[in-house]
């Protein structure tokens, strides 16, 4: 097992320099995708790049593509440099990086499944997102006709890169923050398991936000749309796989 992490960055200068600091401990090599950020966020990405050259690599989008054209980047990269999993995780700050070791773990010992954060919610989570995540849950479940998923959104998940570099070569994912939806569920489909792991997740560190409440659920309900019209001839091997 060769991991490293991968971290797409949008405007997040602020929480991006505590998040790495902590992450240091780790001794994990990091990648760093800035998704076309405002020209301060790139000089603190510069900077950190420059500052922690032995283990953060810094991947420079020209325009702004959304979370899933960041990481799809991340993974092309990761994958031409030979690791075998990526720990994707938020910019924000919004995850527990205390967890890393458990998810690593359990990659370990399940190398050829994804693990999944499942979120545990606190005070500061704003109900409508909890809500929305509850009927992306439902239709998560629908589109693979299981409940191997436990939360299709969490950011902070470790992907089997040799799966991934199988479905990119096939599927064009979400570009945006729909993504980790669409991942969850095509990997599925491609015969990978799940493992979730519980992790409390906080709103954000410093207070940036890009997740649009109207835009971002129309984009969402259409990636809900299209798996479903894929998960309709799938029918008979995702029964035959809940049977097995």
């Amino acid at each position: 097992m060769k991991p490293c992490l991968l971290i797409p960055v949008y405007n997040h200068e602020r929480a991006i320099v505590p998040l790495l600091a902590q992450l240091q401990a780790f001794g994990l090599p990091c990648i760093l995708v800035d998704d076309g950020s405002s020209p301060a966020c790139r000089q603190v990405l510069n900077d950190c790049a420059a500052r922690h050259g032995s283990w953060v690599s810094l991947l420079q989008r020209p325009a702004n593509g959304g979370k899933g054209a960041a990481v799809v980047d991340g993974f092309r990269w990761a994958i031409g440099q030979g690791y075998s999993h990526a720990l994707q995780i938020d910019a924000d700050g919004q995850h527990r990086v205390d967890d890393i070791p458990k998810f690593l773990q359990l990659g370990r010992q399940n190398p050829e499944k994804m693990i999944l954060g499942a979120p545990q919610y606190q005070a500061d989570a704003p109900k409508s997102r909890v809500h929305g995540r509850k009927i992306t849950n439902f239709w998560v479940a629908v589109n693979t006709l299981s409940r191997a998923i436990g939360d299709g959104m969490c950011g902070f998940r470790l992907y089997p890169l040799a799966a991934v570099a199988q479905l990119l070569a096939g599927s064009r994912l979400a570009p945006g923050m729909a993504f980790d939806i669409d991942i969850a569920v095509r990997l599925y489909w491609q015969g990978l398991d799940a493992v979730n792991q519980l992790t409390p997740v906080r709103y954000p560190l410093d207070g940036v936000s890009h997740f649009d409440l109207w835009r971002d659920n129309v984009k969402i309900s259409a990636t809900h749309a299209r798996l479903f019209c894929g998960m309709l001839p799938r029918i008979p091997r995702l029964l035959a796989r809940h049977w097995r």
